[in-house]
């Protein structure tokens, strides 16, 4: 029955059948050629259940949060003063993909979201200047994936409600590892634009004087995101009712900077709407494949086959990362997260780790499928908005970036305490 539901999923997705329809489709093969059961008659129920939670009200209010900032001109206005700050670094206007990138992350929730506002923006300035054009791409593609880490994440949030961990403390969590992954990036471009300079584009100096006039512009993404992670971390707020303060201060910014127009409230609006209609019909189409899964036992017969590989611990948890980084390869990144989770997770806590750790592990080789494939999603966001050249440039730009990530994936099983750093003890 493995093999049943794996050939399925991969005929399902190479036929381009949207996500969320696949997996209730593959639920519904379950259901007709293996449940003892007609399980179909719980889909009302479980279609239900599985949208009825306040938390995951989050997830528009947060998607909202970001569109708003967009059409603000956060992101136009953040990428200038970065370039001012780090153009004078090996990889110029690289560093300030990446910087842009980690900022904007801190408010949009998606990494899709900030990938493509961050190319909007900087794939202008890379032939103007003459930057390499497979690593200035490549940064921005790895850079996006920084918005499911650091917080909000959408992802977080969906990895919350599935297993039932506390979200504020996995918003803490991705802090630190966020942080390490955007140094890793500046890091490995300035190591190879020190070997080849001439890939960095040319070095662009600017006075201190232009460099202290732009940062009053970077106050409001530091406003927004001190206000929504220090009241969640203080217990002041749900992560939603953090989300919907985020929401009014994003218009109060909005309104100050006279972008608060009602067509991109408009815009903002419908790109809410849509965003979330394809987290929710994902959520709701994996939630009844794994109710399937588990009323045919196929979770409990995959438990099985890993229990009896007889590995340790060690072991057993590198078969799992083995197993996600080549899912990754084919399978869309939410998708792959609710459709494992309900099986891997409860593995992983009776190994003995913890749940809080392995939500930030998980995530690193989510981001690494976003950049990875043929089905990464960051991959073709960047090369739409490059709007010329081949897309194998932008997947040639990104290998120096996977290898920061798959570092990231050894320090956190070495030292587990980078990603719970903030956690209570």
């Amino acid at each position: 029955m493995i093999w049943y539901v794996a050939i399925g999923l991969a005929v399902l997705l190479a036929l381009s059948v949207p996500v969320g329809a696949a997996l209730f489709l593959l639920g519904f093969g379950l259901d007709a050629f293996f449940a003892p059961l007609p399980l179909i008659r719980g889909l009302g129920q479980m279609v239900y259940s599985s949208s009825d939670s306040f938390l995951l009200i989050a997830i528009p209010l947060f998607v909202l949060l970001g569109e708003i900032l967009v059409r603000a001109g956060i992101a136009e206005r953040t990428y200038k003063i970065l370039d001012a700050w780090f153009s004078w670094l090996p990889g110029g206007l690289v560093h300030a993909n990446i910087g842009t990138s980690t900022m904007f992350s801190a408010t949009s929730g998606s990494s899709v979201a900030t990938a493509a506002t961050v190319a909007t923006v900087a794939m202008p300035q890379a032939k103007k200047q003459g930057y390499d054009q497979r690593l200035f791409a490549g940064a921005i593609a790895a850079g996006g994936t920084l918005g499911i880490m650091l917080p909000p994440s959408i992802n977080l949030i969906v990895y919350g409600f599935l297993t039932q961990t506390s979200v504020p403390q996995l918003f803490m969590a991705g802090i630190v590892p966020g942080l390490l992954m955007a140094l890793g990036f500046m890091a490995i471009t300035i190591i190879i634009c020190s070997i080849k300079p001439e890939l960095g584009g040319p070095s662009r100096h600017f006075t201190w004087r232009e460099r202290l006039a732009g940062l009053p512009h970077l106050i409001p993404v530091f406003l927004v995101f001190a206000v929504i992670i220090g009241s969640i971390y203080n217990g002041w707020a749900t992560p939603t009712e953090a989300a919907a303060v985020g929401v009014a201060m994003a218009m109060l910014i909005a309104a100050f900077y006279r972008s608060l127009t009602l067509d991109n409230l408009k815009r903002a609006l419908l790109g809410t709407i849509r965003t979330t209609a394809m987290v929710m019909f994902v959520i709701v189409g994996a939630y009844f494949l794994n109710y399937a899964l588990g009323a045919t036992g196929l979770g409990r017969q995959l438990t099985l086959f890993l229990e009896g590989m007889g590995l340790g611990p060690y072991g057993m948890l590198l078969v799992i990362i083995l197993m996600y980084i080549v899912l990754g390869f084919f399978i869309e990144t939410l998708a792959l997260m609710i459709a494992t989770i309900p099986i891997v997770v409860p593995i992983i806590i009776e190994l003995g780790f913890d749940k809080v750790w392995f939500g930030i592990l998980l995530i690193v080789l989510i981001e690494m499928a976003l950049i990875t494939p043929p089905v990464g999603l960051n991959l073709y966001v960047v090369q739409g908005a490059r709007k010329e050249g081949r897309l194998s440039d932008v997947m040639v730009g990104v290998i120096p970036f996977v290898f920061v990530m798959l570092v990231m994936v050894a320090l956190l099983v070495a030292f587990p305490a980078i990603a719970l750093v903030f956690s209570p003890a």
